[in-house]
């Protein structure tokens, strides 16, 4: 079923035949689809026009970020389409399932106080490695009502422009950061147990594994500084806790270890967590051990992302993507 209030937002950069593969999927739920390229120099632009999709791209004088991709590309699906009710926004590199849009939109309809809808997101390949299994049990979140959602969602028109839309100038994080705003002004962010997309991470190495925890961070640093007076304060905790483990931790040991060599001793705090970590796991899939060292490894990634947030906002730079494919 198709509805003519509805319409689909997709962005990308570089998907290649990822981005031919959500758009087909997406075909098949909404007859009007807007693709926005952020600088794509492959042939993105071109299978997107050939699927039938309004192209917008993005003015290359301005940085890049996923936020500003889909504020433009609703201005567009809005232009393109006055009644418009409700849009998907789905990544370039993930297909949308069947029937969740029926699914999507049934709930939101019944709910005048849901601005926001989503549901499983699956990763496409976990089999391909242990970077991809995570990121399957990253989407694997509560049912009900939640604080944010990620990428892919069904958004109300009225509430995302009552809350002015995305921040443009977020580069990592920009879903949660929208959601603090439109708690705030009452509205519930849902998510229901229902199929919703397939995402293709395509992470088979720790390089690409490392990036996206460094972005994280960035993420981290960035939106909990921009609402660090709301009684919403997503990610309060995360930024301290990386800059514990990653540097005030190992200069205490440094520091101590000045004063009497035994204090080195300390280092096995890491092990120890790890193993604390691995324990509290429920299931051994995937590797509970390798789980453990990541989430520990992760500390100093996402202090670095919190390092070149700090540094460019004291530089008065622009976001820059931190991208992690290939």
């Amino acid at each position: 079923m198709k509805f003519d209030d509805v319409g689909v937002v997709v962005i990308g950069r570089n998907e290649g035949q990822r981005l031919v593969d959500c758009l087909e999927s997406v075909k098949a739920a909404a007859d009007h689809i807007v693709y926005v390229d952020s600088g794509s120099t492959d042939q993105s632009v071109v299978a997107a026009k050939q699927l039938g999709a309004i192209v917008v791209e993005l003015d290359r004088k301005r940085p890049f970020t996923a936020a500003r991709a889909r504020n433009e590309g609703f201005a567009e699906l809005k232009f393109l389409l006055p009644q418009l009710r409700f849009v998907q926004f789905v990544d370039g590199d993930c297909l949308l399932m069947p029937g969740w849009m029926e699914s999507a939109v049934d709930t939101i309809r019944a709910r005048e106080d849901v601005a926001i809808v989503c549901g499983r997101r699956r990763e496409r390949h976990p089999e391909v490695s242990f970077y991809n299994r995570l990121c399957d049990l990253e989407w694997d979140t509560p049912i009900g009502e939640i604080g944010a959602c990620g990428g892919d969602s069904l958004i109300r028109v009225k509430a995302f422009e009552e809350a002015g839309g995305f921040h443009p100038g977020v580069m990592a994080g920009e879903e949660p950061e929208l959601c603090i705003r439109l708690r705030e002004r009452g509205w519930k962010i849902w998510r229901i147990d229902a199929e919703m997309t397939l995402h293709d991470a395509a992470m088979t190495r720790f390089g690409q594994w490392w990036l996206r925890s460094v972005r994280s961070g960035y993420g981290f640093a960035e939106v909990s500084r921009l609402h660090r007076r709301s009684p919403f304060r997503i990610w309060a905790r995360s930024v301290p806790s990386a800059l514990f483990w990653s540097t005030v931790l190992p200069l205490l040991i440094l520091l101590g270890s000045l004063v009497h060599p035994i204090v080195l001793c300390a280092i096995l705090i890491y092990p120890l967590q790890m193993c604390l970590i691995a324990l509290r796991r429920k299931t051994a899939q995937p590797s509970r051990w390798g789980y453990a060292f990541l989430m520990v490894a992760g500390k100093f990634a996402q202090t670095r992302g919190i390092v070149r947030f700090y540094w460019r906002l004291l530089r008065g730079q622009a976001a820059q993507l931190i991208e992690y494919k290939t």
